[in-house]
């Protein structure tokens, strides 16, 4: 079975001074606004292509770590995860940084830093992302 998420864009005016709203399928929250200042300079209150990709890649991450520490008989306790994308105007999307912190009870250091790093190869927006550089900082809680 498969499954399609949806979300759409509503643009109006030049790159420059346009300015649009994202509705994601799932939101009761309403539209997020998004434009070019917001992308090239940086916003707190306005999104960005790069912030829903970063909570595209850190979520999917955690669902596929905490798949593998429970395939591994380490079921973890908790899995925060936060995913850096990086976007160069001009040049695009450079790089998503992964920073997880996660408890897992019985699991050693090194077997985390291995099982997390498969995770991130493993994991469908990682693989979608193979276009640019992933990092991990992974700590065992």
């Amino acid at each position: 079975m498969s499954v399609t998420s949806e979300a759409s864009t509503s643009w109006k005016g030049s790159l420059a001074e346009g300015s649009g709203d994202v509705a994601l399928e799932s939101s009761n929250q309403g539209p997020l606004a998004v434009n070019w200042k917001a992308r090239s300079e940086g916003s707190t209150s306005v999104t960005t292509p790069e912030e829903l990709l970063a909570a595209a890649h850190s979520s999917c991450f955690s669902m596929a770590l905490s798949h593998a520490l429970t395939e591994n008989g380490t079921p973890p306790e908790s899995i925060e995860t936060t995913a850096s994308v990086t976007f160069v105007p001009g040049t695009g999307i450079s790089g998503s940084h992964l920073n997880v912190n996660a408890s897992v009870p019985g699991l050693s250091s090194e077997d985390f830093a291995r099982i997390a790093a498969e995770a991130k190869t493993g994991c469908p927006v990682s693989q979608a992302l193979a276009g640019i550089e992933i990092t991990l900082e992974a700590t065992l809680a």
